[in-house]
């Protein structure tokens, strides 16, 4: 086994499962996540889960170290290591991936919400079950195609979110205003290029562009229309991390709606649906 082999499963034997997020199981004979539990969060196969720890896979992408790291819930240093040991150094003119501890707690107090996190290009990294049954399950798109800029201008994930015209256009500006930020602070990155041109070939996006305005995205109303459980009327606001430039989006029922008791249900109805499968 080398090096990047033997973290892997150190950190693999280290992580407690309930920590991870995973539900109680079965008895375990050994501590630590499972190959299948760590492929599972990390969204890579089992397959190469056991290549990468018996050193048969040269040099995984930052994109799978990043998921690596997230899903072993890593600190940052361990995260560089991780990058380092798989040949990549861990260059501070990308954009940080590196979900810290302390936001996944944060996620875990709020949990009763809709949440997901984001980097600085909108790139969708982390969510928790309320969001899927919300929104609909990102995991069943391939990991490139989890931006929420993407989804918004080219439509590639059918949604259930209505907006007025003018919800929609403020929602728009404000994206590309942030992305147009996230370019000032991270000018080397050539994931963030690529995205640019990538939604340069779309007409609103390259009309939006074209102007100058630099900002945040910090909040927005979303009607959701939602099959099991009718419309939920919600605002999401957006807490940025300092450093990271990561986006915490929460999601709550809004004033004066049943979203609320919406939520609750859809919230039930997931964990039922977990019972079933256990």
């Amino acid at each position: 086994m080398n090096p990047l082999g033997t973290a892997l499963r150190a950190w693999r034997d280290r992580l407690d499962p309930a920590a991870a997020g995973l539900p109680p199981g079965s008895p375990r004979r050994v501590p630590g996540l499972r190959r299948s539990e760590l492929s599972a969060l990390a969204d890579i196969s089992v397959e190469y889960v056991v290549r990468l720890e018996q050193g048969r896979v040269a040099s995984p992408s930052p994109q799978v170290c990043d998921a690596l790291a997230r899903a072993l819930r890593l600190s940052a240093e361990e995260h560089a290591h991780l990058l380092r040991l798989a040949g990549h150094t861990a260059d501070p003119g990308r954009v940080p991936r590196h979900i810290p501890d302390s936001l996944l707690r944060i996620m875990d107090e709020l949990g009763r919400n809709p949440l997901a996190v984001y980097d600085a290009t909108w790139r969708l990294l982390h969510w928790n079950p309320l969001f899927a049954a919300a929104f609909g399950d990102p995991a069943r798109l391939e990991p490139a195609d989890r931006n929420a800029l993407v989804w918004q201008f080219t439509g590639t994930m059918p949604t259930a979110i209505r907006q007025t015209a003018e919800e929609r256009a403020a929602f728009e500006e404000s994206l590309v205003a942030d992305l147009r930020a996230a370019t000032g602070r991270y000018p080397g990155d050539p994931d963030l290029a690529a995205l640019v041109a990538t939604l340069e070939r779309v007409p609103r996006f390259r009309e939006l562009w074209g102007r100058p305005a630099v900002g945040g995205h910090e909040s927005a109303r979303k009607l959701v229309e939602h099959p099991d459980v009718g419309e939920i009327a919600l605002n999401s606001d957006i807490l940025t991390t300092q450093g990271g430039n990561l986006h915490l989006v929460v999601y709550t029922a809004r004033p004066g709606t049943d979203a609320r008791s919406k939520l609750d249900l859809l919230a039930a109805i997931g964990a039922q649906e977990l019972s079933a499968r256990g």
